[in-house]
C-alpha cells in the first residue's frame, strides 16, 4: 500500500503593521503542531489585521461591534481539503499580551493554536467543551516550549482576590 503524502498549505497575510509579527516559518510550525487529527490536505490562511478590519468582521459574523483577538472561519464548502481562515488582530494581541504579562510571541502562538482548534471542530461554548479545548491548547503549547496560557491570567475585576482572615 502506497501512502499519500499529506499536503499542508499555509498562506500568511500581513495586513497589519509591525516588525514584531511572527515570521511565516514560525507560524507554519505552530499551525502544524496544532493539527490534532489526520493532517492530509489542510489549507489555512492566517491573516494579521488592524482593528478596523477585525471590528468589521466581528460585527458581520458575530454581531459584536468591537475588534477581537482571533476569528476562525471553517472552509465548509471543500470536501477534499480541511482548514479555513484565521484572522488575528495584531493590536488587540499586543494589548492582551501586556495586560496578561506574557511575551507577544507566546500570546500569538496561543491564539494561532486556538484558531486551529476551532477549524478542527473544537468549541468553548459549554464548560466541558472549554475544558477539553483548553487542555489541548496547553498540551500543544507545552510541546512548542510555551507555558500554560491560562496560568498567568489576572483575576477578573468582578472577583478580586480574597484577603486572608486573621
Amino acid at each position: 500500500m502506497i501512502s499519500q503524502r499529506a499536503k499542508m498549505s499555509v498562506t500568511v497575510q500581513y495586513a497589519a503593521a509591525g516588525d514584531d509579527l511572527p515570521a511565516r516559518p514560525l507560524l507554519r510550525r505552530w499551525i502544524q503542531a496544532a493539527l490534532v487529527a489526520d493532517a492530509a490536505n489542510v489549507r489555512v490562511v492566517l491573516r494579521f489585521v488592524e482593528e478596523a478590519e477585525s471590528r468589521a468582521l466581528n460585527r458581520r459574523h458575530r454581531r459584536k461591534d468591537h475588534p477581537t483577538n482571533v476569528l476562525s472561519f471553517v472552509y465548509d464548502d471543500e470536501h477534499s481539503a480541511r482548514g479555513g481562515d484565521i484572522v488575528l488582530c495584531a493590536s488587540v494581541l499586543r494589548r492582551e499580551a501586556v495586560q496578561q504579562g506574557k511575551p507577544f510571541a507566546a500570546h500569538c502562538a496561543h491564539l494561532v493554536v486556538h484558531g486551529m482548534l476551532h477549524l478542527q471542530g473544537y468549541s468553548h461554548e459549554k464548560a466541558a467543551e472549554a475544558a477539553r479545548m483548553e487542555a489541548q491548547e496547553i498540551a500543544i503549547l507545552a510541546g512548542l516550549g510555551f507555558g500554560n496560557p491560562y496560568a498567568a491570567l489576572p483575576a477578573p475585576a468582578a472577583y478580586p482576590p480574597r484577603r486572608a482572615r486573621r
